[in-house]
């Protein structure tokens, strides 16, 4: 992870500002939460460089649960300790929660209707939409790293034939594909 963000970046005011600001950013996450956490975390509060959001990124998506829940815990822990880790996760889930469990309830009148059905399947197109877009506008990331854009690229397009093409488990492809990625990157950066 990151080191500690310098004194003259923006940073969250305090516990309930990044409280508010989690909570703000889980309920815009409606399918496809990586484009909304980037923007906010990156564009709009610039609690983080580009960089260091793909670096954090990268530890929450290997880490066990949600992606932005551990992004919570990693940005909530980098600027209030262990507080603030809490904070981060609190403001994640508790209204969220609250909502999935109302629209739950409501989902259970209305769940035959062809309407609804059909309502469902038009949001996962927009969530793989969003995803690819927040990929699209990270790829400029790569030009900085270590194995350059060339090895990403092939390392990316092979991650998406063995889940895609050859439907191997993630943990699979996470664990080989990451582990060639790894042991690139450190023979890269040996002296």
């Amino acid at each position: 992870m990151s080191a500690l963000p310098p004194d003259d970046r923006p940073r969250p005011k305090s516990l309930t500002d990044l409280f508010v600001s989690f909570t703000l950013l889980a309920l815009q996450g409606f399918g496809g939460v990586l484009a909304v956490v980037q923007r906010e975390l990156v564009e709009n509060k610039r609690w983080m460089t580009r960089d260091e959001f793909i670096e954090d990124w990268s530890v929450s998506q290997i880490l066990p649960g949600p992606n932005v829940i551990n992004m919570a815990l990693i940005v909530g822990g980098r600027y209030f300790g262990l507080k603030g880790a809490l904070v981060g996760l609190a403001g994640m889930i508790a209204v969220p929660l609250v909502l999935v469990v109302a629209l739950a309830m409501i989902y259970s009148q209305f769940a035959d209707h062809p309407g609804v059905a059909g309502a469902l399947r038009g949001m996962g197109a927009v969530a793989a939409g969003l995803i690819l877009s927040t990929g699209i506008k990270l790829i400029g990331a790569l030009k900085s790293h270590v194995l350059g854009w060339r090895w990403c690229a092939v390392l990316g397009l092979s991650c998406l034939v063995c889940i895609a093409v050859f439907r191997l488990p993630l943990a699979y492809v996470l664990f080989g594909l990451g582990s060639l990625a790894f042991g690139l990157s450190f023979r890269k950066m040996k002296p």
